[in-house]
């Protein structure tokens, strides 16, 4: 009889084992599966911050307030090579650290960690012990994990995270860590371009104006906060004529006064750009081509009607003289008068800005010479 109870018990037992190795599989496959989902969101929130109208320096500062959140970390920096200098692109740390923080690459561990292209994990002991690139700090971190950043196998800069624990990463999933790092890289990838973008705009000399890459930056922001909206690009057609004709510094007052006039009877919603040499472009914010027209041929016709002269002042600063060749006399005036040539064409967010630009510059630069029209493509 008690042979046959402690049967049933070690079978009971060997039941309950294997019931709680079931239940630790399910767990464990949970977690993983929990784990995946996250992950996906977590790429889906990259994205969503990719697509966000802001500079590239606020897409990685929300990229990295996403890391925090998500994961838990408790300090998160990423730390981006410029070409001349680290910089430290987005921390929750404080600023006071960010000193110590953009230099570990010269820090002997992390060196290595470079180099070798793999992560590395350091850590104390005890609460009194600091971590060795730590120079003032003693109580803020005591675990941390460095990241090398490749893109192309280019070496780009680094991702640490930070623990106020010792030995806080221990156990963590390297694997998760290292897709997290991949998507890091992912998103610095893309918006390189954006920030080459942003770097290269500047305003026109003559004009004040941006040029042509603030449309696809800074621009482009103001123009996607709608669905749809216009397109215009006007060029001054016989701005050659007028340097050639009379002289260059009054092909450069027309195309000054142009700009001005247009500038000033424009709303604080639409973007203004010379687009390169006599073209310009103008971006209706949110308004179809059909409420355009109006205004443009008003627009037009102000312009065409401006009697544009170089002053007597204005020549003694430039060290101008009338030459003989283009004077019948002494009271004679160079006067210029700019003919404009319009194309319009609808734009829809989320669509191809440059291609739509590319196809209006193309109809100007083939339209006939004598062509002073408002067209709609």
């Amino acid at each position: 009889m008690i042979i046959a109870v402690v049967v049933i018990l070690v079978l009971i037992v060997f039941g309950l084992i294997i019931y709680n190795v079931s239940i630790h599989k399910k767990i464990q496959k949970f977690k993983n599966m929990n784990q995946k989902i996250t992950n996906l969101y977590v790429v889906q929130d990259f994205m969503n911050a990719i697509g966000e109208t802001s500079t590239v320096e606020q897409k990685i500062k929300k990229i990295n307030d996403i890391l925090i959140e998500r994961y838990e970390i408790k300090y998160s920096t990423i730390v981006v090579f410029d070409g001349a200098e680290y910089q430290v692109k987005a921390s929750n740390v404080d600023q006071k650290h960010w000193g110590a923080l953009k230099a570990l690459q010269e820090v002997d561990m992390f060196k290595d960690s470079i180099q070798s292209a793999t992560p590395k994990y350091v850590t104390v002991n005890n609460e009194n012990e600091r971590l060795p690139y730590q120079e003032m700090e003693f109580g803020r971190a005591k675990s941390a994990i460095f990241f090398p950043l490749y893109i192309d196998n280019v070496y780009i800069g680094y991702w640490i995270i930070e623990s106020g624990t010792p030995h806080d990463f221990d156990n963590v999933d390297t694997t998760v860590l290292e897709v997290i790092k991949e998507n890091i890289v992912s998103v610095l990838k893309t918006v390189v371009h954006q920030k080459t973008l942003e770097s290269i705009v500047r305003k026109d000399l003559f004009t004040g104006l941006y040029n042509e890459e603030y449309l696809y930056g800074e621009g482009k922001k103001i123009i996607d906060q709608y669905t749809i909206s216009t397109i215009c690009m006007f060029k001054i057609i016989n701005i050659q004529e007028i340097n050639r004709k009379y002289s260059r510094e009054l092909g450069n007052k027309v195309i000054t006064q142009v700009s001005k006039y247009v500038s000033e009877n424009l709303a604080e919603d639409y973007v203004f750009v010379r687009y390169m040499g006599p073209k310009f472009v103008i971006a209706f914010s949110g308004v179809e081509t059909n409420s355009v027209a109006d205004f443009l041929n008003d627009i037009k016709e102000k312009i065409e009607n401006m009697e544009i002269e170089l002053t007597e002042e204005e020549k003694k600063e430039l060290n101008l003289e009338v030459k003989p060749s283009r004077a019948k006399s002494k009271t004679s005036k160079e006067i210029a008068i700019p003919k404009l040539n319009f194309v319009i064409s609808s734009y829809y967010k989320g669509t191809g800005l440059e291609e739509i630009l590319k196809k209006l510059e193309e109809y100007l630069d083939h339209a006939d010479r004598s062509e002073s029209d408002i067209t709609n493509i």
